[in-house]
């Protein structure tokens, strides 16, 4: 197909940033506060500190405060479960977000569940994600929220459309599955047991690339017309998708860098907002 729709998450996410800002302002003059998201950093990975830096600069740019928490890489799972009731009981902290992943020792899930409901602004422990699949108010796993997100701007019709999920991860594949069985698509999820892959994702109307392997979902998959959004980033700013020789298929797609990855931020920064908001109760 010619001339593709770029969903373009980069533009999408300054504008939602400069709304963001001037709720911050809101907040600021009313509760006489100053939100704040926490963020924990087991170890030293290096895609980590950056992913973690970008979400502090994320902070300062809508003007909320990031508290930055650094572990070390041979932390306990009770240390980290530690830090975490801490920021629970501190009331100046909106957010907390852990991030992922964690070194191999730790109990990520139970980490993940330590944290208060009214603070999972990345929507990582189980009671958030059961509120989430049963339609309840609850934070979301941010990057599903992102790719939600940009498919109702650029008015990607959901409803009735057959959407397939390649990947299961529970903060990316099963959530984004759920929120989108919850507009009432018709949803497939794919992994690495899957049999004849090719031809599940070839009667996709709209494909979730959410596997973490680079370029890994081939253009001759593919139906004309379909809709791509490509939720990896791996070394060589690729995504999942090979999009080189995908996007002429496709009506429509989220480009690598640029399309989700800087919503994924807007939405955990968005979410602390809106924690920040439900406590002050200006919402």
């Amino acid at each position: 197909m010619n001339n593709p729709l770029v969903l373009d998450g980069k533009t999408l996410a300054k504008q939602i940033e400069a709304d963001l800002k001037t709720r911050v302002e809101k907040i600021k003059a009313a509760a006489q506060v100053t939100p704040i998201l926490a963020t924990i950093l087991v170890g030293d990975d290096p895609a980590s500190v950056t992913y973690v830096k970008m979400k502090g600069n994320a902070c300062q740019r809508v003007g909320i405060d990031s508290l930055k928490i650094e572990l070390p890489g041979n932390a306990t799972t009770e240390a980290v479960i530690a830090k975490i009731t801490e920021l629970n009981r501190n009331e100046r902290v909106h957010g907390i977000l852990l991030q992922h992943p964690v070194p191999g020792h730790i109990d990520e899930q139970s980490c993940f569940n330590t944290i208060a409901i009214d603070k999972d602004v990345d929507g990582v422990n189980t009671h958030s994600f059961g509120n989430m699949a049963m339609k309840l108010e609850s934070f979301k796993s941010a990057t599903p929220l992102a790719i939600l997100t940009v498919l109702k701007h650029y008015r990607i019709e959901i409803e009735g459309k057959e959407v397939v999920v390649v990947g299961r991860s529970p903060i990316l594949g099963k959530p984004a599955a759920m929120m989108l069985l919850n507009e009432n698509a018709t949803v497939t999820i794919c992994h690495s047991k899957t049999r004849n892959l090719a031809a599940i994702i070839q009667r996709a109307d709209i494909l979730i690339g959410a596997v973490g392997k680079p370029r890994f979902i081939q253009g001759d998959w593919l139906r004309e017309g379909v809709v791509l959004v490509d939720a990896g980033y791996n070394p060589g700013n690729v995504g999942d998708i090979d999009l080189e020789n995908s996007v002429p298929k496709c009506s429509a797609y989220t480009p690598v860098p640029g399309g989700i990855g800087p919503m994924t931020i807007s939405s955990l920064i968005r979410q602390t907002v809106e924690a920040a908001e439900r406590k002050y109760r200006l919402n």
